[in-house]
């Protein structure tokens, strides 16, 4: 079957937008999508095909990563431990999902890349995390956020992260610092998808790259701080970097195969 064809049989909600690009942007050969990856992070990151594992898989396989739950990202120890920072409860919870996770060379050193992906302004969410669900759990987090923010702060002033605002932000990066904490080098990369003309009933499309870069800095204003997005920080000896990259990647049609 050719792409569209294999775009149709997808669930509706996930043919277009961020989600359908992630998925076409990790289909294809294991050394094309490596290489797409790897454009990235470059120059601190490589994604070699022959050694690293990434998800979701393209469109034949498109579940997203869980860092506490998916093999092949981080030992069983690791997983342990991430998940037990985040949650007080394990049944029936959930841990945040990754748009795309891969396994990389970070700065020589085997590490994780980590993509949060949008496609549109409005999918840089200002909302704070429902308190519903087990309370215990959302205590759990909100400890998890602060002992984040801690160390972070630690590392360079200027951290805020927190359950009441911007929650998908501050989880992002939280757990970026924890798994750089348990000593895997992380780069964090705040993918935006420009010209995405199919969601505009969702929310303005990413004109261009200074466009995309500068709703990102605007919507981490006092929660993460400028120099971040530039600078490399140290956790420990491990390195975490975070990163603002865009691509335009378009929706293959039937007309044009």
């Amino acid at each position: 079957m050719n792409v569209p064809q294999r775009i149709a049989l997808l669930p509706q909600r996930e043919r277009r937008g961020s989600r359908l690009r992630c998925l076409l942007l990790t289909d294809g050969t294991r050394p094309e999508v490596a290489e797409r990856l790897t454009s990235l992070v470059a120059p601190w990151g490589l994604v070699d095909s022959n050694r690293h594992y990434w998800l979701p898989q393209g469109l034949e396989r498109p579940q997203e990563a869980k860092l506490g739950e998916t093999l092949n990202l981080l030992s069983g120890e690791q997983r342990r431990a991430v998940t037990d920072w985040w949650l007080a409860v394990r049944e029936r919870a959930n841990t945040p999902n990754w748009d795309i996770a891969s396994t990389a060379d970070i700065d020589g050193n085997e590490g994780l890349l980590l993509v949060e992906a949008k496609a549109h302004g409005s999918e840089l969410k200002d909302d704070g995390k429902p308190i519903d669900g087990n309370a215990a759990n959302h205590q759990r987090i909100c400890e998890a956020l602060e002992s984040a923010t801690v160390g972070l702060n630690q590392i360079r002033p200027g951290w805020a992260l927190s359950s009441k605002s911007c929650y998908q932000l501050a989880n992002r990066f939280a757990w970026a610092w924890k798994i750089a904490s348990l000593g895997v080098p992380v780069i964090l990369v705040y993918l935006g998808f420009i010209g995405a003309s199919e969601m505009r009933d969702q929310g303005q499309p990413l004109a261009d790259d200074k466009d995309w870069e500068r709703r990102v800095r605007l919507h981490a204003e006092g929660i993460v701080p400028e120099s971040a997005w530039s600078d490399l920080l140290l956790v420990g000896s491990k390195p975490l970097r975070a990163l603002i990259r865009s691509m335009r990647l378009d929706i293959p049609s039937a007309d044009n195969r």
